[in-house]
């Protein structure tokens, strides 16, 4: 069985398979969480509490979130292309999921660095 995110707030409880979410963006007080699927789910609750909520229900070791910025949080087993000079990264399942996002050229430089250290 795969791991789950569950984001649970008054109202509602969300579990999320964490190997089906691509992403999650974040307008305020609101996130959005995006699937491979195309769903999307919209959560009362910062980006920054559900930053925690993925701390505390995944080991460091096995967690595949990454925060970039001030409004993403991407899981990095969708990457596939980042572009720091464009201020450009897309994330893809390789079948049907393609999220072209817009991203600051210092955290794309970031993440392009920490991924390159990853695989080498």
């Amino acid at each position: 069985m795969g791991r789950h995110l569950i984001i649970s707030t008054s109202s509602e409880l969300v579990r999320a398979a964490s190997a089906e979410l691509v992403y999650i963006s974040s307008d305020g007080n609101y996130s959005t969480l995006v699937f491979a699927s195309g769903d999307s789910r919209v959560v009362a609750m910062q980006l920054g509490q559900i930053a925690t909520l993925i701390d505390s229900q995944f080991h460091s070791a096995d967690n595949s979130f990454i925060r970039i910025g001030k409004s993403l949080i991407i899981n990095r087993d969708f990457i596939s292309y980042i572009n720091p000079g464009r201020g450009q990264l897309v994330l893809s399942d390789g079948r049907i999921a393609n999220h072209s996002l817009p991203a600051s050229r210092e955290a794309l430089k970031q993440l392009k660095d920490l991924i390159e250290k990853e695989e080498a």
